[in-house]
């Protein structure tokens, strides 16, 4: 294993983090089945108490060091400072995860739930999302509290059990920190990576530091026609017409463009691409066109620039051989923050509605504000990531899913979203899909960098 640069600590010391005790122990915590289901009666509490205990059994100094609250599964943890009058900063994760999709357990390259180490890799469900970052923290944080650092900020932890369904637990330590007086000055959650071969001709490492994340909502398009047997069918059924209007919805997507935040991100990034892209966002205001098709292609790009379309829920006819007198569409849209729920609905409507095809709202959340990329909560990420990776290209992004900070940062001056480890593109599909892996010696370089926002984050 190449282990990744050791960063310096101010108070005179390394970071030479135990990585096989570290891989080790996010391997160990990948055994417990702890998933979220929306269906209540799937909940397996015990697989969250256990988890809960090996943490307390595997990280005794970060307990001991620590006062410890828990909000039905969700742990909150606060490291005293020493000087109360700065105000706190916040790292959080989340240990649940997400099912494996039935049927494709037998194309894993190993079992989902068994933390199995290979090929220089941690394998299974949460090694990416999110039992890497919590599981990080805790190792950072004991690294320091074993050199015998005590910030003079106070830190607290939360680390969710229920972000995947909704974040109900940080929800409760959100309000809980309403009810204390509690103002953050950052915080910190999960979110984009350090990136290699993401952004077209850039071969340097690029991390997205997210300053805001995108909102959600979902539309119901419902198509309606004249029932009857299918052996009679008229040239237009709701099927048909729905049909028609998904298409129409594909072909005229929410208008994407290089304006505010995505400015500033792809202005910076561009500068480290070669000449005709450079000459290309030097000239935005002629070639914006051009620029939008060629990102647009980019489905991770493309999420970044614009408000997403995905229709994800069909329903039609109970019986095969009946014509349905509805079919019906559930479209979830990501808004990004210069759209709204209104706008959203307003466009669609725009282009699909008519007498036959009616959007219905669903509900949602607008996307978040924008926190400072001038702050100091975001130049500490940043110096920290140089500190462990070398030369990267940090940039303020935009959280294309939705995290826990849509509560924190209801306490939060600002909050950053954003993940130490590194990867590539080929690792995205583990993503709440198949072969969920992390790469060791990214988990032990973000470690490192755990080691230094903590320590920078907490020291002044």
């Amino acid at each position: 294993m190449h282990s990744a640069p050791e960063l310096t600590i101010n108070a005179g010391f390394t970071a030479d983090i135990d990585g096989e005790a570290a891989i080790n122990n996010l391997a160990a915590s990948i055994r417990f089945k702890t998933i979220s289901h929306q269906d209540k009666e799937k909940f397996v509490s015990q697989e969250f108490e256990d988890f809960i205990n090996w943490a307390a059994v595997t990280y005794p100094e970060f307990h001991s060091a620590m006062q410890l609250e828990r909000l039905e599964h969700t742990l909150l943890f606060k490291w005293e400072g020493s000087d109360s009058s700065l105000a706190p900063i916040l790292l959080t994760g989340h240990y649940d995860v997400v099912p494996v999709i039935p049927g494709t357990e037998s194309i894993w390259e190993e079992e989902p739930f068994a933390g199995v180490i290979s090929n220089n890799r941690i394998w299974g469900r949460g090694a990416l999302d999110d039992k890497s970052g919590v599981v990080g923290m805790m190792e950072a944080a004991t690294y320091l509290i074993k050199n015998n650092f005590q910030p003079a900020r106070t830190v607290y932890f939360s680390f969710g059990h229920d972000e995947e369904i909704g974040g109900g637990g940080a929800a409760q330590v959100t309000e809980k920190l309403k009810q204390e007086g509690v103002q953050l000055q950052w915080s910190l959650d999960e979110g984009s990576f350090v990136n290699r071969g993401f952004f077209p001709g850039v071969d340097k490492l690029v991390a997205p530091i997210n300053v805001a994340e995108k909102g959600i909502m979902n539309l119901l398009i419902v198509a309606k026609a004249k029932g009857g047997h299918s052996s009679t069918p008229p040239k237009k059924t709701a099927v048909t017409i729905l049909a028609d209007a998904l298409v129409k919805l594909e072909n005229e997507p929410l208008p994407g463009s290089l304006e505010g935040l995505s400015a500033v991100m792809f202005d910076e990034v561009s500068k480290h691409m070669p000449f005709g892209y450079r000459f290309l966002f030097a000239n935005r205001w002629l070639f914006g066109g051009l620029l939008d098709n060629q990102m647009s292609s980019t489905p991770v790009i493309n999420a970044m620039i614009r408000t997403t379309t995905a229709p994800t829920m069909l329903t039609g006819s109970i019986k095969s051989n009946v014509l349905p007198i509805e079919a019906t569409a559930l479209i979830n849209f990501r808004l990004h923050p210069r759209d709204s729920i209104e706008s959203v609905t307003e466009h669609v409507r725009r282009v699909v509605g008519s007498d036959q095809v009616e959007v219905r709202t669903l509900g949602g959340l607008e996307a978040s504000d924008v926190s400072s990329w001038e702050s100091p909560g975001y130049e500490i990420i940043s110096s920290s990531l140089s500190k462990v990776y070398g030369e990267v290209v940090s940039v303020p992004g935009i959280m294309i899913a939705a995290s826990d900070t849509r509560h924190y940062s209801k306490v939060a001056d600002n909050s950053f979203r954003f993940n130490p480890f590194s990867i590539v593109p080929e690792d995205m599909t583990g993503f709440h899909g198949t072969n969920e892996s992390i790469d060791a010696d990214s988990f032990v370089a973000g470690i490192k960098t755990y080691v230094d926002i903590i320590n920078e984050g907490s020291s002044n």
